[in-house]
């Protein structure tokens, strides 16, 4: 882990531990050691989104899953 003194170190655990990939992470690392973070910003945006999408689609799955127990349960099916 990194110590909270070092930023470097804290900026790439964050990405690992947010599950960005090693290219992600890599072209991040670079945007950081140059002092450009705004650069990130498009790559962290884009990551995020995928995030999301794959959280709805698995929301829509849970739904759809709990609507199929609620049916077996009332004996609607």
């Amino acid at each position: 882990m990194a110590e909270a003194t070092d930023t470097m170190g804290i900026i790439y655990q964050n990405l690992k531990d947010a599950g960005c990939d090693e290219q992600t992470t890599k072209k991040c690392m670079v945007f950081a050691q140059n002092g450009n973070m705004g650069a990130m910003l498009p790559f962290l945006e884009k990551y995020r989104s995928e995030l999301l999408g794959t959280i709805r689609l698995e929301q829509k799955q849970i739904d759809c899953l709990d609507y199929l127990i609620y049916k077996i349960q009332k004996k609607n099916i």
